[in-house]
């Protein structure tokens, strides 16, 4: 008996791990992508002995990639390795104070105690609860598909939405920080977990309260290599299983008949399966891929998450005050996040990420240097002019850090590189060049994502960071989980 055919569209992490588990379901495998490289977003590059990751910086939730390679029947070890890292992140104030996130809440709550005069118990009581939310509702709402009957028919469900205060959904993440710290510096702190998904916390729901519990309590990881590792794990785990990669290999259109997928277009040649998984950016795939213009622009109605500007350093000499990952906050929180999603332009006073792996592991950038991965939150990309944004920015940004670590940056540049949002949309077609494909700033953002499937056309399916249950690492591998038991279930109805 022959065995099916799966196509998956584009190889981020969401479509690697989906390829690998459609093997291990016993598909045939051929993974499409368009770039020359596996990854999307989690890619890497090299300049004057620097190793730069070019995506996302953040690891948490190991269990997701071990839980593949359990599944897989492969020795993770072979593959891939990770450190725990005992301060999740270094933040530096303007008015001069730091603190340091540690992934152990007593720590956290002594140094927000003695930094910023927070009360006594409220970091560990808020942490308590950010457990308490992410076990009982979190956890269902980005393993299962919200688009699903029998998921609201699980008596789970019920249990969890019993738990859900109003308070998680129709309070601002920033109005629930507010009862809950005295400091504006620990407000501010906890804000920031919005832009984990590129929200905004003066409008975003305090569902996303449960964020930190993720990072502060479960723990934050650094992988050996950098955050490239995960991508050459999962490919490698995808081709010990048999998938199939063809690079610069762009889908031109999805086939479809009366409802049911046939097939793919690649090179002008029709290529049939029998289901399709796309992992591209879901409004692009609704408008060129299906021609579904009508699908497309109610997407579209749903507003884009924020972009980022990054600049890319290598540094002339090493930096003893800094962590892995670091955060230099704006004054003015709220205006940050006017200016992105009201306004649309570049804030005037960002909040800057700064992220080293030389801290961590030798090799990362030349003896006694250190790789600088800088990033500033932006709107997505309406026409703005990002070369001279990026200028103008560049000064900020040296500015800011240079006042708050007592030393000239610009200086210390020895090499250069710099991505915005239209090179984001070029080189991984996300729309606007938006990181995590819409927004959470509704209460009803996590139900009006697009689902993982399509009742317009049976046997096609969605995975990656703009569907559900949303972007990041750990929710693209959760997506992926998500199509392949959706994929599961609808082929025993099939046999029924």
């Amino acid at each position: 008996m022959h065995s099916k055919k799966a196509i998956v569209i584009g190889s981020g992490i969401a479509g690697m791990a989906t390829a690998t588990r459609l093997a291990v379901q016993g598909f045939e495998v051929s993974v499409y992508e368009k770039n020359a490289y596996p990854g999307g977003k989690l890619s890497a590059f090299e300049k004057d002995g620097f190793l730069f990751d070019a995506g996302p910086s953040l690891f948490t939730q190991p269990e997701n990639i071990e839980e593949l390679f359990t599944l897989a029947g492969e020795p993770i070890e072979k593959y891939f390795s990770y450190q725990p890292v005992d301060i999740a992140c270094k933040y530096f104030y303007e008015d001069g104070k730091t603190v340091n996130a540690y992934t152990d809440a007593s720590l956290l709550s002594k140094e927000l105690e003695e930094q910023m005069g927070e009360a006594p118990g409220a970091v560990a009581n808020y942490l308590k609860q950010s457990e308490k939310l992410y076990n009982a509702t979190g956890s269902i709402f980005v393993n299962h598909s919200l688009h699903k009957r029998n998921t609201w028919l699980s008596k789970s469900i019920g249990r969890a939405l019993s738990t859900v205060k109003p308070a998680y959904l129709f309070q601002s993440l920033n109005q629930y920080n507010e009862k809950q710290f005295r400091s504006a510096g620990t407000v501010q702190l906890f804000n920031r977990y919005a832009t984990y998904n590129g929200s905004n916390p003066y409008k975003a729901p305090a569902m996303l309260s449960l964020i930190p519990h993720l990072e502060l309590n479960q723990g934050t990881y650094y992988p050996a290599g950098g955050m490239i590792s995960i991508t050459n794990a999962l490919y490698q785990l995808a081709i010990a299983k048999g998938v199939q990669f063809h690079f610069n290999a762009p889908v031109q259109r999805i086939i479809h008949h009366e409802g049911k997928l046939r097939g793919v277009v690649v090179n002008d040649e029709n290529i049939s399966c029998d289901i399709a998984v796309s992992n591209g950016d879901v409004y692009l795939t609704c408008k060129h891929l299906l021609l579904d213009e009508k699908k497309a622009s109610k997407i579209l109605k749903q507003e884009r998450s924020s972009s980022a500007v990054i600049f890319y350093w290598g540094m002339n000499k090493q930096f003893p005050g800094l962590q892995l990952h670091n955060i230099f906050f704006g004054k003015d929180y709220k205006k940050e996040f006017e200016d992105i999603f009201i306004n649309r332009q570049l804030p005037s006073d960002p909040t800057v990420y700064v992220n080293i792996t030389a801290k961590m592991e030798q090799g990362q950038a030349p003896e006694g240097k250190e790789n600088w991965f800088v990033m500033v939150n932006a709107p997505a990309n309406t026409g703005q002019d990002w070369e001279s944004n990026k200028q103008i920015l560049r000064g900020i940004v040296t500015g800011k850090l240079s006042r708050l670590l007592g030393e000239d940056i610009a200086a210390q540049i020895v090499t250069e590189e710099t991505l915005d949002p239209v090179m984001i949309e070029q080189r991984t077609s996300s729309y606007g060049g938006s990181l995590y494909g819409t927004s959470s700033n509704s209460k009803w953002a996590a139900f009006l994502r697009h689902p993982n499937f399509t009742s317009s056309v049976k046997g096609l399916y969605f995975c990656g960071g703009s569907v559900h249950p949303g972007g990041g690492i750990p929710l693209c591998l959760k997506s992926a989980a998500i199509v392949s038991r959706l994929v599961a279930t609808d082929i025993k109805k099939q046999r029924h």
